[in-house]
């Protein structure tokens, strides 16, 4: 207690650590002191025995197999926790195996159709091409993936000149749905859940989550958020392909360091998609009703799996993931909220939807590049001299340098995006997505102004 009879603050905040009373297993901090020992022995021999015994960079190896995810934002920030699957660095390989094959693409209003929750502007613009370049090895050397289908997230800032030709004036109505999240929030659906990816324990509600079995890392957990898509996230530590990545090894006398090699025994492609479907089809939801995707990289530890909602013949922004390793099931996430209609919502023109960009109340501020322009930016930066003096004195009458994108519009897609709402609840609504002349897409909500409520608090 401090002078005034209050608890002192750090008492305060050791007392709400969920993870304050938790102790770690028997020999788990001899564990870390031999690794890190290891670590650091591996370190000096390099320099002594460089030939005799070469020693892994631990920062290039740990860079190349970090996060499979994303950074993505609010509610979906604790699935990363868990990595789930997500798309690494080179050629991909699979496709699609249900009956939903075939559909559109996602439409999000966040600008990267990975995204999943929190608050984003309304606008967005995107695009894909080949990867490669000076970009992607910056961000292989960050440990962000990149992949030749990967959408780059740019912060599509600055004035934009916008013109189009050939959109519809024509209004109408499309059909609106929205996440049951509340509906699907129980103890017996997450047990369920639990029961079919091998959890033990039943389910308890608290901290604002249903969770099933210890969150010590020492066997399967799951987690499911109280959030507008009830999302979910399990992972099985004893199945984990990294957990022997980094350990000490002797050669010669001379500690080195597992590389952490990809087993050779890895999933094939099938069998992830048919371990999805099964998990999918254990909460009550139809398969069918999602088409698959699996897409792996060269050096993976784990095979992963997608799973896309699809409605209307249109992927949605919101998909599971799995990564399953041969022993088993690693991680799994997605959203457990079945999608329900709402009706028709009225919508606005193609037209008006382009001129939407240029209005301030729905400004495209945040967005994805197309490659080409990613590329031509990462040349020039490569072509950069340090200079040997400041910059000119401007002079009188100098002109300011005001940039102006010019943006053009060429076609309109209509379909479905997520949106958040300020209570959490997420609506799939109409959106439109534009398509500019240098292969950008731009996406703009397409619901009328009459259904939009403008107020900011």
């Amino acid at each position: 207690m401090n002078d005034h009879d209050e608890l002192d603050p750090v008492a305060r905040l050791r007392a709400a650590d969920p993870a304050g009373e938790v102790e770690p297993r028997e020999g788990f901090a001899d564990e870390v002191v031999a690794r890190a020992t290891a670590e650091a022995t591996a370190e000096q021999g390099a320099e002594a025995s460089a030939e005799a015994a070469p020693v892994t960079d631990l920062a290039t190896e740990r860079a190349r197999r970090r996060p499979r995810w994303l950074p993505i934002a609010a509610v979906a920030a604790s699935i990363a926790i868990v990595g789930a699957a997500g798309y690494g660095i080179g050629s991909t390989t699979g496709g699609a195996t249900n009956l939903a094959d075939g559909a559109a693409p996602p439409i999000s209003l966040q600008g990267d159709p990975s995204t999943s929750g929190g608050e984003a502007a309304s606008g967005a613009v995107q695009g894909d091409g080949p990867a490669g370049g000076a970009a992607d090895q910056a961000m292989r050397d960050m440990g962000v993936p990149a992949t030749a289908d990967m959408l780059y997230t740019y912060p599509f800032g600055g004035r934009n000149s916008s013109s189009s030709s050939g959109l519809s004036t024509d209004a109408g109505a499309a059909p609106a749905y929205a996440y049951d999240a509340r509906g699907a929030s129980s103890a017996e659906a997450i047990n369920a859940l639990a029961a079919a990816l091998g959890t033990d324990g039943s389910a308890v509600l608290d901290g604002g989550a249903w969770t099933v079995g210890p969150q010590d890392g020492t066997a399967p957990y799951l987690g499911v958020s109280l959030d507008g898509t009830l999302s979910f996230w399990y992972s099985n530590p004893q199945f984990d392909p990294w957990a022997a990545c980094g350990a000490g090894v002797v050669v010669d006398d001379t500690v080195t360091v597992d590389p952490c090699a990809p087993p050779a025994d890895l999933p094939s492609e099938d069998a992830a998609i048919e371990a999805l479907r099964s998990i999918i089809a254990a909460t009550g939801r139809d398969p069918e009703t999602f088409e698959f995707t699996s897409e792996t990289w060269e050096g993976a530890m784990a095979r992963p799996a997608q799973a896309w909602p699809v409605v209307d013949g249109q992927r949605v922004d919101q998909s599971w993931s799995l990564e399953l390793t041969s022993q088993g099931v690693y991680s799994v996430s997605g959203a457990l909220a079945p999608i329900v209609a709402l009706g028709d919502y009225d919508i606005v023109s193609e037209q008006e939807g382009f001129e939407r960009l240029s209005d301030p109340r729905f400004g495209a501020q945040m967005g994805v590049m197309p490659f080409a322009a990613r590329e031509q930016a990462a040349i020039e930066g490569e072509q950069w001299v340090a200079p040997t003096e400041p910059p000119a004195t401007p002079t009188e009458g100098t002109s300011l340098a005001w940039p102006v994108n010019e943006v053009e519009i060429v076609s309109a897609r209509l379909g479905l995006a997520s949106q958040w709402q300020p209570d959490g609840g997420v609506l799939v609504v109409p959106a439109y997505e534009f398509t500019d002349a240098d292969g950008g897409t731009w996406s703009m909500i397409a619901v009328d102004d009459s259904m939009l409520d403008f107020a900011s608090e």
